[in-house]
């Protein structure tokens, strides 16, 4: 571990035409090396198991294409739909997009690593850092709006370091285009730069807030940001009501006590290791002192997503440049080291490495379903909902379509489907599409999609409170059930399906009442 270059990261002057300081070549081979197999490990474990249930919303939602969604941007439901389009029916090609982007996020980790004057042997330990991470890693197995997020965070990120380094300007409207898609997939972007704002401004560079193609790149941000600024403002900006509905579901996973811990150990073994020697050399190191603003900027974002109940996971999209600074700050110490020291340091980090790279191939979902035990409580079934999320779909479609074939031809002519949750909608939809009635649901952004006829008679309700039902219906008595050994609680495990008859009230006055986040 000797090639760090020790001298400070700048630009030959402050202009657009600066000359960048040379840095140390880009280890393509050596990147490839972690690059290649983290791919296959992804589109391995991308062929198993079935839909996760987001997956299933997303296409539902990308055959109602709007400006906007309760929950999310358009971009999800609209690259699920073209996906789908390409290939029907296959969650592996759904998922390719994800697998993309996150290989792309590993190697621009080594790439930031380089940006930070790191050679060879603090690339390759960024990209195992990124690799290693099962969370960074393995999300990129599914379609989710976090998987996307992050890889776009990480290219944002990689793109502001850049302009560090040269000050061309075109690298902040490149950002700011980036941004403009991110905004279509989440809103969690603008807590970014907000927190950049003020890093540079306390920490340097002030040049950066001054330059015109950031606030080019702001305003082009904000017109694409417009269509779906008024499909929200139409709907009563439910996007913003799902902060309170986060910090609620956070409550499982200790909430706000745990948050810090828990969104550091997300980066795994080694890049928790990484995570934070990197914030350190960061708010520390001269050498690294133009860089000093994302340090405060990662500090921001923690206690901006603590103090609003965000996700733990809300801020890993800043986690590939902690690493890169990290994987620096270990090659940097190792070379100012006895050779003594410097050698437990290396066999230490080696053994982070195997251990967090055996823990990340142990977590991947490779196991036959027959093998993966039940969730044996509601924290376990959370922290691996993409596993227990992904069963019991073909097993709730089935049971729903007994349960409808066995009315009469004249309540099939008159029924409804109405779902509790927004997954089983989304189910249904793929599943039963062409031999169910029409779907509802009250759940997240389906509730938005439409509301029952008034002239349905009668309901089959999938799940949901036998009480509720009750309050709107003469008549409810069960037709079904779905009890699957593996699948999550409440979408395919202990769910009843209702006949309900004789509705009270007219659709019109009952669903804003129904509908939630």
């Amino acid at each position: 571990m000797t090639d760090v270059v020790d001298r400070p990261a700048r630009s030959n002057g402050g202009g657009r035409h600066a000359k960048p300081v040379e840095r140390p070549p880009f280890a393509w081979l050596t990147v490839a090396a972690v690059a290649v197999p983290a791919a296959v490990v992804l589109l391995l474990s991308a062929r198993r198991y079935g839909y996760f249930g987001d997956e299933l919303y997303f296409l539902a939602a990308g055959r109602r294409p709007a400006f906007g969604y309760a929950d999310q941007g358009p971009v999800l439901p609209l690259l699920a739909r073209l996906m789908d389009t390409i290939a029907p029916e296959s969650y592996f090609v759904l998922r390719l997009p994800a697998v993309a982007l996150t290989v792309t996020a590993i190697v621009l980790c080594a790439l930031l690593a380089r940006e930070f004057d790191g050679g060879r042997w603090a690339q390759l330990l960024a990209a195992i850092g990124y690799a290693s991470s099962p969370f960074l890693l393995l999300q990129g197995t599914m379609l989710t709006t976090n998987a996307v997020d992050t890889a776009l965070w990480v290219i944002i990120t990689w793109l502001v370091v850049r302009w560090v380094r040269t000050r061309n300007d075109r690298l902040l409207l490149a950002a700011a285009l980036v941004t403009a898609v991110d905004m279509q997939v989440k809103w969690l972007i603008p807590f970014f730069w907000i927190a950049v704002v003020i890093s540079s401004m306390l920490c340097g560079p002030r040049e950066l807030v001054r330059r015109p193609l950031l606030w080019t790149g702001g305003a082009i941000v904000v017109l694409a940001t417009v269509p779906e600024l008024v499909w929200q403002e139409r709907h009563a900006w439910p996007q913003l009501k799902m902060g309170g509905v986060i910090g609620s579901e956070q409550g499982i996973l200790g909430g706000r006590l745990l948050f810090l811990p828990m969104s550091i150990s997300l980066a795994g073994y080694l890049g928790a290791l990484l995570l934070l020697w990197g914030l350190w050399v960061l708010l520390r190191w001269d050498v690294l002192r133009p860089y000093r603003f994302l340090g405060v900027t990662l500090l921001l974002l923690f206690a901006a997503f603590l103090i609003t109940g965000g996700r733990i996971y809300y801020a890993a999209g800043m986690y590939a440049v902690m690493l890169a600074a990290g994987a620096v700050g270990v090659v940097g110490t190792a070379e100012r080291i006895a050779p003594l020291w410097r050698r437990v340091l290396t066999a230490g980090i080696a053994v982070l490495a195997v251990g967090a790279t055996a823990f990340t191939l142990y977590s991947t979902p490779w196991r036959p379903a027959e093998e993966v035990h039940p969730p044996k409580d509601d924290a376990e079934a959370a922290i691996n909902i993409g596993v227990y999320g992904s069963f019991g779909w073909h097993e709730l479609t089935d049971e729903v379509t007994r349960a409808h074939d066995a009315l009469s031809p004249a309540e099939r002519e008159r029924v409804v489907i109405i779902t509790d949750t927004y997954w089983q909608a989304g189910a249904l939809d793929e599943f039963g599409r062409a031999h169910l009635p029409p779907l509802y649901s009250p759940s997240r952004g389906f509730g938005y999609f439409g509301t029952p006829p008034d002239d349905a008679s009668v309901v089959l309700a999938v799940g949901g409170y036998e009480a509720v039902l009750r309050s709107q219906f003469e008549h409810v008595d069960p037709v079904g059930k779905v009890d699957t050994r593996l699948g999550f609680k409440g979408n395919t495990q202990d769910v009843t399906i209702w006949k309900c008859s004789g509705r009270k009230q007219p659709w019109s006055q009952v669903w804003p009442q129904w509908m939630r986040l």
